[in-house]
């Protein structure tokens, strides 16, 4: 515990707290929460906590939930989520131990140790200052609760390369950059040194990171084509080729008229393909005399479109002399109003406005009247049209010359 004084100067601590068996770890944690400090070195604990990786996990929790009562209201202590440190107020590490050594935190007054810029994908940690005398075993010891390793290349010389299984685990490496690591009890130069934890460029880290890449671009790939193929319209399905039996089908859907466009399609590709030919010209000749039966039917649809057309034009011609009868009425009655009789006993602004008002309602009857004598011309003109279309020869006076019959016939 004192050596967490180490750079700090002295600590007063009050010694009938700690008048117990260090070796009984209940008695320690207790007087430890009595001291309002978090207890190391206990079993199980977790060498770098969730905490600085995870956000929004609350150490305090899990912390010694088995030996004080927890007060429900009490910040950091239950249920209610502690207050937000202060942004500008460094973390306070702890002294970590371990079996073969021990890590001792920086100076928290000092700059965070500085670090070079992540690569991608990285997974590698340089770790440097180790003591002289530290092992491979030593090592794993200490970063192996900061994940998975899958592998250690230590130098003869005070550093090491450590690579981990996951990209996050790297972060819980370097929050052990700066510690003091000391081998067991002893003050040897060689059993001591202070560790520098830095993202390392890898090249099975970068090859990695690039395999991901093309993954996800090969996976977008795929996406956006699986898009355009839901968003593109379906293809028109494949024409069979000709055949007495495809033959006989299609003479069935040329007399079809719901099925005609599609029959007459397949008619028109088989012709431009050669299909007819001495043995199946007959064939042909039956489904292009069935062709030219619809074009009766057509004629027909047409009759009935033109007869609708024509129920419509009346329906609105008769709908608009409703409505100019009703225009002429409305314009009687300002007109009415614009008389002497009744036009003295208006106000000014009674009178604007009804005179603005009689001026609008002119303007849509002329412009209604326009619109029914352009339809009544209309009319005019078809019937003149169809009189001299079916009777060309009544105003033609014929003569029993033979010059007159000539030049009747000629007309």
């Amino acid at each position: 515990f004192l050596a967490a004084a180490d750079g700090l100067g002295s600590i007063a601590i009050d010694t009938t707290q700690l008048n117990m068996s260090v070796t009984d770890p209940t008695a320690w944690a207790t007087a430890m929460n009595n001291l309002g400090m978090v207890p190391v070195g206990l079993a199980g604990q977790q060498l770098v906590t969730d905490s600085i990786c995870v956000p929004g996990f609350d150490p305090s929790l899990s912390m010694m939930t088995g030996i004080t009562p927890i007060n429900p209201m009490i910040p950091g202590m239950g249920l209610v989520p502690p207050p937000p440190p202060p942004t500008d107020v460094p973390v306070v590490k702890e002294i970590i131990h371990c079996k073969s050594c021990t890590l001792f935190p920086p100076n928290p007054n000092l700059p965070p140790p500085s670090t070079r810029e992540r690569p991608p994908g990285c997974k590698t940690v340089f770790v440097g200052g180790l003591p002289e005398n530290s092992t491979e075993e030593i090592i794993q010891e200490v970063f192996e609760q900061c994940g998975d390793i899958t592998a250690i290349r230590k130098s003869k010389k005070n550093f090491c390369h450590i690579r981990f299984a996951e990209e996050f685990m790297v972060d819980k490496a370097i929050y052990l950059s700066g510690y003091r690591m000391r081998l067991g009890s002893s003050t040897d130069k060689k059993d001591s040194g202070r560790l520098h934890v830095d993202f390392a460029q890898a090249r099975d880290d970068f090859y990695e990171w690039e395999c991901k890449q093309r993954m996800l671009a090969r996976e977008e790939r795929h996406r956006r084509k699986m898009e355009e193929d839901r968003l593109r319209p379906p293809s028109p399905p494949a024409i069979m080729h000709y055949s007495e039996h495809e033959a006989a089908l299609l003479a069935e859907k040329l007399k079809d008229d719901s099925k005609f466009s599609e029959a007459i399609t397949v008619l028109l590709t088989w012709i431009e393909r050669g299909e007819v030919n001495r043995r199946s010209a007959n064939q042909f000749y039956s489904m292009v005399q069935s062709a030219n039966s619809h074009v009766r039917r057509l004629m027909n649809e047409k009759a009935a479109h033109e007869q609708e057309m024509e129920q419509a034009k009346e329906s609105f011609k008769n709908a608009l002399t409703g409505i100019l009868t009703q225009f002429e009425q409305i314009v009687a009655v300002f007109n009415a109003s614009t008389r002497q009789k009744a036009w003295d006993h208006f106000s000014k602004a009674q009178r604007k406005n009804i005179d603005i008002w009689r001026k609008h309602s002119e303007e849509l009857r002329n412009a209604h009247s326009e619109q029914l004598m352009g339809i009544r011309r209309e009319e005019e003109m078809e019937m003149s049209d169809d009189d001299s279309g079916d009777n060309p020869s009544k105003k033609l006076r014929v003569d029993d010359s033979g010059k007159a019959k000539s030049l009747y016939n000629v007309k």
